[in-house]
């Protein structure tokens, strides 16, 4: 991913992106620690988990399947944002699990990296639970020099982060679509389904999951996790 106000000592420097575990009946603890293996085995320096963790489930019936996620190694940590599906659980009570975890939640927030900041919004389903995106918080007042990463589950909240000017926006959600017909009604709602696209002058990632919704079943929409290196023009 080439972003133009990258600094030179970010050159290189890899995410590890998953979205849309899942966890519930049919995804437990040994898929969460076949993932972990997966996403360590990138050698990230920084793992992004962006949301849809859990499937409509409270932490004492999912907890423990999501306890491998505290083996997650990257010299820069691991960070978590919401998704719709952890707000329909409760997204106070697994904020809390996975920062015991070892995971760092970005609720509206950014933090600064070698080279770039790192930014990440609530879902947007959260403005139906007292809580939501509030990019101003998330992106307003930072230095425009600096390149912004932002996290953030669905890939409809690129409209927002390209007006703040966020070089690029690392998403999930989607599934791929999952499976026909919604791999094409998928495309009628969001402005990309999986991989890369841009909106505006930012570019939007929309990770494809790792999980499943309703149905166990994905069609020509393979599961994946993504090693995102970034590149500098300044390297």
């Amino acid at each position: 991913m080439p972003l133009a106000r990258l600094g030179p000592e970010a050159h290189g420097f890899r995410i590890a992106l998953i979205s849309d575990i899942h966890l519930n009946v049919l995804v437990g603890r040994s898929r969460t620690r076949q993932l972990v293996d997966l996403l360590n085995g990138t050698e990230p320096d920084l793992v992004a988990l962006v949301g849809d963790l859990v499937e409509d489930a409270d932490v004492a019936v999912q907890g423990r399947a999501a306890e491998p996620l505290a083996d997650l190694r990257a010299p820069h940590g691991a960070y978590y944002v919401t998704g719709n599906h952890e707000f329909y659980s409760g997204a106070e009570q697994w904020v809390r699990f996975v920062s015991g975890l070892g995971l760092r939640p970005l609720r509206n927030e950014r933090i600064a990296l070698p080279g770039f900041d790192l930014a990440g919004d609530e879902d947007a389903s959260g403005v139906n639970h007292d809580d939501g995106p509030d990019y101003e918080a998330a992106l307003g007042g930072r230095d425009r020099d600096r390149a912004v990463v932002l996290l953030a589950h669905q890939p409809a909240q690129v409209t927002e982060a390209a007006r703040y000017g966020v070089d690029l926006q690392l998403s999930g959600h989607t599934h791929g679509g999952q499976l026909w017909p919604f791999t094409r009604l998928a495309s009628l709602v969001e402005p990309n389904v999986a991989g890369l696209s841009r909106y505006r002058d930012t570019l939007l990632y929309v990770n494809r999951g790792t999980g499943f919704w309703g149905p166990p079943v994905r069609l020509d929409a393979d599961p994946d996790i993504t090693a995102v290196e970034l590149v500098s023009p300044r390297a």
